[in-house]
């Protein structure tokens, strides 16, 4: 562990160090108001999905809602990360799914990784997009017998992904080499500006109260379509569908003031991803800055200022290089707990997305496409996750102090990996 030290003299800021597109106001629901189709949730699936539907029917009249606006949920709090690879690890999901469905699954992956370099750059969005690939490292023996289990699983499967030769300050590496990073506010922020070009109608703070029949209940009036998504992910509790459990968890990032010259060739192009899970990651930006997440986790998402410095200062105790903090916050994201997201229907009028699982860059552009492509009448295929409903996980009640428990277990494990 080299560690960082916090900003001399002011403290960090407590927001991302991004650079969303200013967008126009938009007012909130008021009165009532039909559309053909109601998105709730303007992060980046729900803007996918508008964006998809749009494509395919330019008539369509679509209406975006959000109980605040674009990109101030996950979609503009995350660390920035593309990458390929949803639900368990590959050796893992040969045994779950078999051979067929493993492979197709991590196909589909980094087409998604594809799909948002390809949205990025259509959109003409100046979000900081690299593809210089991502690293699965290890960092303590058991994850380096972790990876060669992976490693072999993706030989015999035949998919692109193998171990560094020379991994240096790691135990053990393999390298995606479809991947990408990118200014996630950018990105969002950029698509809800260009879909109010195409024609949609969005509404800012607008928090959905009940939902039912197709209609939308918000606290000023009511919107009433053919069709509904939701797609509001860590939020979803909120909303009691009946989805099962999508965990709302709460994760920490930092960023640093620019890397010299020689920090920045010791971390190297690609994002990196510690192998043990809440271990840190990191990734450079095109400006030198050092944008590092994992560690503690909270279950429910508190505002105690306390805790969230607990969890800033185990990332800057862990920073790869010495760096100065200038940037903190926190993201809320929506977990599963078997790590897959749910894309399904909820009812006639009603589809569902969420629980990405910390996955959203790139699974959110493939979910609005498959949304899209429910929604005017096509059958894409299944994959694990289209599905109705994910396990359940005691997130309240008596059981819920034992997965808070396992958290805090599991980022005790992860603190010793450096």
């Amino acid at each position: 562990m080299r560690g960082g030290t916090v900003r001399d003299g002011a403290p960090p800021v407590e927001e991302p160090p991004w650079r969303p597109v200013p967008l126009a106001a938009a007012p909130p629901v008021r009165g009532r108001i039909t559309a053909d189709v109601a998105i709730v949730g303007a992060g980046l699936t729900g803007l996918a999905t508008a964006h998809h539907l749009l494509r395919r029917d330019p008539g369509l009249d679509v209406v975006l809602l959000d109980a605040a606006g674009p990109a101030a949920g996950a979609s503009g709090r995350g660390t920035g990360l593309v990458g390929p690879r949803i639900g368990p690890a590959i050796d893992r999901a040969r045994k779950r799914f078999g051979d067929e469905t493993a492979r197709a699954c991590y196909l589909a992956s980094e087409d998604w990784v594809r799909q948002t370099v390809e949205l990025a750059e259509e959109l003409g969005a100046d979000c900081g997009l690299t593809t210089d690939g991502q690293l699965i490292v290890a960092t303590t023996g058991p994850a380096e017998e972790r990876l060669a289990a992976q490693a072999e699983a993706y030989r015999q499967l035949g998919l692109a992904v193998e171990p560094v030769d020379r991994p240096g300050r790691f135990r053990a590496a393999l390298r995606h080499p479809v991947a990408a990073t990118l200014d996630p506010a950018a990105l969002t922020t950029a698509l809800a500006a260009d879909l109010a070009r195409r024609g949609l109608r969005r509404f800012d703070h607008s928090p959905v109260r009940t939902l039912g029949g197709g209609e939308l209940d918000c606290p000023d009036g009511t919107v009433r379509a053919r069709h509904t998504v939701i797609a509001v992910n860590g939020f979803t509790r909120s909303l009691r569908l009946p989805v099962g459990t999508v965990a709302p968890l709460q994760l920490h990032a930092v960023a640093t003031a620019p890397l010299t010259a020689a920090d920045r060739a010791l971390i190297g192009p690609e994002a990196v991803i510690d192998a043990t899970t809440l271990a840190p990651y990191y990734r450079l930006t095109p400006d030198g800055r050092l944008v590092m997440g994992g560690g503690p986790v909270r279950i429910p998402p508190t505002t105690d200022p306390a805790a969230h410095r607990r969890g800033w200062d185990w990332l800057a105790r862990r920073l790869p290089v010495p760096a100065a903090v200038t940037h903190r916050w926190t993201g809320q994201v929506g977990m599963t707990g078997d790590d897959l997201p749910v894309v399904g229907r909820i009812d006639e009028h009603t589809w569902y997305a969420g629980g990405c699982c910390g996955h959203g860059l790139a699974l959110a552009t493939a979910t609005g496409r498959h949304l899209a492509e429910a929604l005017t009448g096509e059958a894409p295929p299944p994959l694990p996750w289209h599905r109705e409903r994910a396990p359940w996980l005691p997130v309240t009640g008596p059981a819920a102090p034992l997965l808070r428990g396992y958290l805090r277990f599991l980022a005790h494990q992860a603190g010793r990996t450096r």
